[in-house]
């Protein structure tokens, strides 16, 4: 079970899948379809997280990475 849901409106779901839909070409596969939910999914996510203030700074990411 994937626990990774941003939870919105079924409308606003309904309303990005639509437009996903008329956004990619006639010859899209399903795979196609589910990255660019799985795009919006993340980014999603990632809006969220930021609200919520669970973001680090760009200076905290280069001393966890620095070698």
């Amino acid at each position: 079970m994937v626990r990774d849901t941003v939870y919105m409106s079924a409308t606003t779901i309904k309303a990005e899948l639509i437009e996903i839909a008329n956004r990619i070409p006639e010859s899209a596969s399903y795979s196609d379809a589910m990255y660019e939910l799985y795009v919006r999914m993340k980014v999603a996510r990632g809006k969220k997280a930021a609200d919520e203030g669970r973001v680090v700074s760009h200076a905290e990411v280069k001393r966890r990475f620095a070698k």
